[in-house]
């Protein structure tokens, strides 16, 4: 089965209306209030779909976050059942301070597709690379960067590598560093990070290290559909993360995930731009108009491309 293309319109008003909502607040140093516009635009742009939608990665539990919790049902109660992600706010402190990168996503699979992952961390790696054995999660960096090297025909030197700037990653940043491989830093934003391996144009050969589970779970589903490679981990480092994984039907708690066990079927993918970053440009006015970037994927028609919006601002 595939999700009808009629959607696809309207999955990116859903994040557009979410970009345009946050981005009143672009600067204004409250990236609380910044992520809670994002948040109630999207929901109520959702509730208008005609979907039996539900949410398995959101803002939290029901009794942490009043709007989009996990298990929240979403729609008309009128059409097709959908597996629902979202990340209404990715980069709440990029939208505060006015810095690149911010952005509204969602991602969607038929019911029971797409991977319920847990609050918690996850070890990840993504490349343009389809083919196994070249890069791996169990592979030490070397080695990683080695295979990639030799894969792509490109001397370490000219490899670049995306990661998080966090204390955590230390040794893998000087690993790649004693490899002579570049280093891209983003300081929030592992949704777009884990993408920029799937165009030549953003020059990033590897996206690795340790980051959001759910974001894992949101690349993983735009990934597919650009027929990239991703490998994620979940990290549970606590009795109370431990227990919550279990709850939710993982039982083996060091298992590897390749992608096409996160990613099922059919997808749609969304990620529209609040301020401008690498994949996509951010909400501009221009003759009272809100201009919107979306990069939007759709498994089954194998679309993939940006897609810019002009609505009209209501005074």
């Amino acid at each position: 089965m595939a999700i009808d293309k009629k959607f696809i319109d309207q999955f990116i008003n859903v994040t557009s209306k979410a970009a345009i909502s946050s981005s009143h607040f672009i600067g204004k140093k409250d990236k609380i209030a910044a992520d809670k516009a994002a948040v109630d635009s999207m929901r109520s742009e959702l509730n208008n779909m005609d979907i039996k939608g539900q949410i398995v990665i959101g803002e939290g539990e029901l009794d942490e976050a009043p709007m989009l919790y996990i298990g929240e049902k979403l729609g008309t109660n009128n059409g097709p059942d959908l597996d629902i992600a979202v990340d209404p706010l990715e980069g709440t402190n990029f939208v505060a301070k006015n810095l690149p990168g911010a952005l509204s996503v969602i991602a969607i699979a038929e019911k029971n597709n797409l991977f319920k992952a847990p609050e918690t961390y996850m070890e990840k790696i993504s490349t343009n690379v389809k083919e196994k054995n070249v890069v791996d999660l169990d592979y030490s960096v070397k080695k990683n960067i080695f295979n990639l090297s030799e894969y792509l025909n490109k001397k370490p030197e000219n490899l670049t590598a995306c990661i998080l700037e966090r204390p955590r990653h230390n040794k893998i940043i000087t690993e790649l560093r004693n490899l002579k491989v570049k280093i891209k830093f983003i300081s929030d934003g592992d949704v777009s990070g884990a993408l920029l391996v799937t165009d030549e144009k953003y020059s990033v050969d590897i996206f690795l290290g340790i980051g959001g589970g759910p974001e894992g779970v949101l690349a993983a589903a735009a990934l597919d559909t650009f027929n990239c490679g991703f490998q994620g981990r979940f990290l549970f480092e606590t009795d109370k993360d431990k227990q919550r994984a279990k709850e939710m039907g993982i039982f083996d708690l060091t298992k590897k995930y390749d992608l096409k066990e996160i990613i099922k079927g059919d997808t749609i993918f969304c990620a529209t731009g609040i301020t401008s970053g690498d994949l996509v440009s951010g909400i501009k006015i221009e003759d009272d108009k809100f201009i919107s970037e979306t990069l939007v994927t759709h498994k089954h028609s194998k679309l993939k491309k940006v897609v810019k919006l002009n609505q009209k601002i209501i005074r």
